[in-house]
């Protein structure tokens, strides 16, 4: 009797009644794995240099809306597939460090929400379904996108226990999919130096928000921990290199004044307002200048559209 007394003392009242804890559907620790349940953040992320390198490889072919729609929207799906199942590797390979790390610790690997082999089926799923949709595209498409899923995004998890510079590799999964809608809209570009210019351009602009991702609550390899006391400094200069790799790739494709108005004025103006107000020992101030580098997503785009329709 005093064992079950005890036992409803710990139950939750709910409506002034005692009631058993419901536990979560099945589905939800998969939904977590995959961070479904913070989109559109990371999804975006990568979605965004997909439509860049697509738009600026048109250069002065102007697609009619609806067919763009359609198109960004195939862009936006596959990256939302893609940053699923690199989550799901990144979770899948790193369990032990994300137990160390506070804001890592609630994920379900961790917590025991899913077992190491649901995780593990559950990866292959989303890589057969990614590699299926991959079949529609050219051949030269696909071994870039496949390139992108393996080595860059498998081998990232990895990088954080090698070196310092993981966000360097990161880098290059994240914006691996520049190259690959490039080479949709034009198969011949692969060794066209504005298309290389503008991958590097945001290789610089990952190392910025994931660096400041990192800052208040890091206990593995990162840049952030590589920069020290001069986070700052380093990410301004990045941030330059970013925004001079914008004017350059503008130039080479032709892109005109609204272009250097509202993409690049805009994005100067965003990544000034994320160094200025950012507070590194915040970690919701960090998540937040981290999250809005999707919303700088918005403001490229405006400038790449306004340059079509605004003459």
């Amino acid at each position: 009797m005093a064992s079950d007394s005890k036992a409803q003392e710990n139950q939750p009242l709910i409506n002034g009644s005692m009631k058993p804890k419901v536990s979560q559907p099945w589905w939800c620790g998969y939904w977590e794995l995959a961070r479904m349940h913070k989109f559109p953040a990371g999804s975006m992320l990568i979605f965004w240099p997909c439509a860049w390198g697509y738009i600026m490889a048109l250069q002065d072919i102007c697609p009619e809306p609806l067919q763009l729609a359609y198109i960004m929207a195939v862009f936006s799906a596959g990256s939302t597939l893609l940053h699923c199942t690199a989550c799901t590797i990144n979770d899948i390979c790193n369990r032990d460090l994300d137990a160390q790390v506070e804001c890592c610790k609630n994920r379900p690997l961790v917590a025991g929400t899913i077992s190491m082999f649901g995780a593990w089926v559950f990866l292959f799923l989303q890589v057969t379904v990614f590699f299926w949709g991959l079949s529609f595209v050219p051949r030269n498409v696909l071994i870039c996108s496949a390139f992108g899923v393996f080595p860059l995004h498998a081998f990232y998890p990895l990088m954080k226990h090698v070196t310092n510079w993981p966000q360097a590799w990161l880098s290059l999964a994240m914006n691996w999919g520049l190259p690959t809608t490039w080479l949709i809209a034009a198969p011949n570009d692969y060794q066209y130096l504005p298309m290389w210019a503008l991958t590097f351009r945001t290789l610089c602009w990952t190392i910025v928000y994931d660096t400041i991702y990192m800052c208040p609550d890091c206990k593995d390899n990162s840049t952030a921990i590589l920069f020290g006391d001069y986070v700052k400094p380093i990410l301004l200069a990045f941030m330059v290199i970013f925004i001079a790799s914008l004017i350059y790739s503008g130039h080479a494709t032709g892109q005109g004044w609204v272009y250097y108005t509202v993409s690049v004025g805009g994005c100067t103006v965003h990544l000034v307002w994320q160094l200025v107000t950012l507070d590194m020992e915040d970690l919701q101030d960090c998540w937040n200048k981290f999250d809005s580098n999707g919303q700088l997503g918005y403001i490229l785009i405006a400038g790449q559209l306004g340059g079509w329709y605004i003459h």
